[in-house]
C-alpha cells in the first residue's frame, strides 16, 4: 500500500515538472502540491534512506510551488524556467535587503512577529504548581539534552516534537514556559493557528515555514503552538485545498526535511488529542498527559493565588479547600480564590456602619482609618454611614477569611466535564504516556 502511494507521488510530481517547463504554471503548482501530499503519506511507511531522498524531493516540490504561487499572484515569468525540480530553492540574493531577507520574506516576517509571542520567561520550576510527574518527564525530554548534550549524541537523540494534553486549564501553557525559561533561556515563541492562517492563497503555508526559519535562527528555541487541534485536525475528502497545503507544510517543517532542525522543540497543547492528525501525532514523539491537580496540588495553588492579599486563612483552611475542590482544574481555583478577594470590596459597598482601625485594618480608638463592620458591632468608635461619606483614602477593606473562600468554592462551579475526562483518558491508554 505504501509504494503505491509514493508510486503514485513521483507520477505526480513528473507531470508537474513537465507543465511547469511547458510554462503552464497554474496546473505544475496544483500538482505539486499533490505529488507532495502523496510523498508524504507514503514516506512513513519506508527505510530511513528513502525517506530522506523522498523528503528533500518534497522540500524541493513545495519550495517550486511557493515560487509558482508568487509569480502567478505578480503576474510576471521571470525566473519561471525549471530544470526538473533544480533550481527551488530560496530567491535570489539580488532581491534582499540589508537585512538578508527578500521584500516577501521580509513582509511574512513582519507579519509574524506581530502576531506571535517571543520571549525569554524567567519562571522556574517550582512556580508550577504540582505536575511533578509531568515536570519530570519534561526535564528527561527537554532540559537533560541541552544542559548535558554529550549524553545524547547517536540513537540517543533528545526528542523533537512533544505534545501535552489534558483538561482546559491545568498549566500547559505555563508549563511550556517553563520548561523554555530552564532549557539554557531559550527563545519562546508561542503562536496559535490563528497566526499561521491567513485569507491569501499560499500565504498560509509560507506562514508556517518562515515560523521555523524563525526558530531556526534564534536556537536553541522552544515553539509553543497552542491549541493545535484547530491547525491540525485530521485530514478529510471534505477539507478545502488550503487547509490541506498548512498541513502539509507543518509536517515537512516538523520533520526538518531539507533544513537542520537542532536546537528546535516544538510543543503542542490541545484539549482534544483525539482531533488530531495521525501524521502529526506521530511527529510529536513524546506525548503527556497533564491531568487534573491532586489534592496536594490543589492545596498549593490555593496558597499561591492567595499569596499577597490580606487574610485570615490558616494551614488547615487550605487543606480543607483542597478536599472541598475535587475535580477542579488550576485555572478554576484561580478563579475561585478572585472571586473570594471581591467579598471584602462587596463588604465595604454594602456596608451600614464602619468603626475605626488602623492600615491593616485591625480595630483601634486611635486609628485614621475605618472599616465595615456589622450593625450591631459595641465597638465605642462605631459609626452609622456608607462609604461615600468619607474619603475613599481612609477605607480599609476588611480581610479574605475561610467564610469567604468556602462562599466563592460554592459559587465557582468546576469547567471540566467528566466526559471529556474520559475521553482523554481512552487517548492516553492508546497513545499517549501515562504518568
Amino acid at each position: 500500500m505504501s509504494s503505491e502511494i509514493t508510486k503514485k507521488g513521483i507520477e505526480v510530481a513528473k507531470k508537474a515538472i513537465e507543465l511547469d517547463r511547458s510554462q503552464e504554471y497554474e496546473q505544475a503548482l496544483a500538482l505539486y502540491k499533490s505529488a507532495s501530499e502523496y510523498l508524504l503519506k507514503g514516506m512513513q511507511y519506508e527505510s530511513s534512506q528513502v525517506k530522506q531522498i523522498i523528503g528533500k524531493k518534497c522540500s524541493e516540490y513545495l519550495e517550486r510551488a511557493e515560487k509558482i504561487d508568487s509569480m502567478l499572484k505578480d503576474g510576471t515569468t521571470k525566473k519561471a524556467v525549471a530544470s526538473g525540480g533544480e533550481g527551488t530553492g530560496e530567491d535570489d540574493d539580488d532581491d534582499a535587503d540589508a537585512s538578508g531577507l527578500n521584500p516577501e520574506r521580509k513582509q511574512l516576517r513582519q507579519a509574524l512577529e506581530s502576531a506571535v509571542v517571543i520571549e525569554k520567561p524567567n519562571i522556574a520550576w517550582k512556580d508550577v504548581a504540582g505536575l511533578d510527574s509531568a515536570k519530570e518527564a519534561l526535564q528527561e525530554a527537554v532540559i537533560l539534552p541541552m544542559r548535558l548534550p554529550q549524553m545524547f549524541k547517536g540513537k540517543r537523540e533528545p526528542w523533537r516534537g512533544i505534545l501535552l494534553y489534558g483538561p482546559p486549564g491545568t498549566g500547559k501553557s505555563y508549563l511550556a514556559k517553563a520548561v523554555a525559561s530552564e532549557a539554557n533561556n531559550s527563545t519562546f515563541i508561542s503562536v496559535s493557528s490563528s497566526d499561521l492562517v491567513s485569507k491569501w492563497q499560499g500565504q498560509s503555508e509560507r506562514l508556517v515555514k518562515e515560523l521555523f526559519e524563525m526558530a531556526r535562527e534564534k536556537s536553541p528555541c522552544i515553539v509553543f503552538v497552542d491549541e493545535i487541534d484547530s491547525l491540525c485536525s485530521a485530514r478529510s475528502d471534505n477539507e478545502s485545498e488550503s487547509s490541506r497545503r498548512i498541513k502539509t507544510e507543518f509536517l515537512v517543517q516538523m520533520q526538518g526535511v531539507g533544513s537542520q532542525n537542532d536546537g528546535i522543540l516544538v510543543v503542542g497543547a490541545t484539549n482534544i488529542p483525539w482531533q488530531l492528525d495521525s501524521a502529526i501525532r506521530r511527529r510529536f514523539e513524546k506525548r503527556i498527559y497533564i491531568a487534573l491537580p491532586d489534592t496536594e496540588a490543589r492545596c498549593k495553588m490555593f496558597e499561591l493565588h492567595i499569596k499577597g492579599v490580606r487574610n485570615t486563612l490558616q494551614p488547615h483552611d487550605y487543606n480543607t479547600l483542597a478536599h472541598k475542590s475535587e475535580g477542579y482544574s488550576g485555572s478554576d481555583i484561580c478563579n475561585v480564590v478572585r472571586e473570594a478577594i471581591m467579598m471584602p470590596v462587596r463588604k465595604v459597598q454594602h456596608a451600614q456602619a464602619f468603626k475605626k482601625c488602623d492600615e491593616n485594618g485591625y480595630p483601634t480608638p486611635s486609628g485614621a482609618f475605618w472599616t465595615p463592620c456589622s450593625p450591631s458591632d459595641r465597638d465605642p468608635t462605631k459609626q452609622f454611614m456608607s462609604w461615600q461619606d468619607m474619603p475613599a483614602e481612609a477605607i480599609v477593606e476588611p480581610p479574605v477569611d475561610m467564610r469567604d473562600m468556602v462562599q466563592a468554592l460554592e459559587r465557582t462551579k468546576r469547567s471540566v466535564d467528566p466526559k471529556d475526562l474520559g475521553k482523554i483518558e481512552e487517548f492516553t491508554r492508546s497513545f499517549g504516556q501515562d504518568i
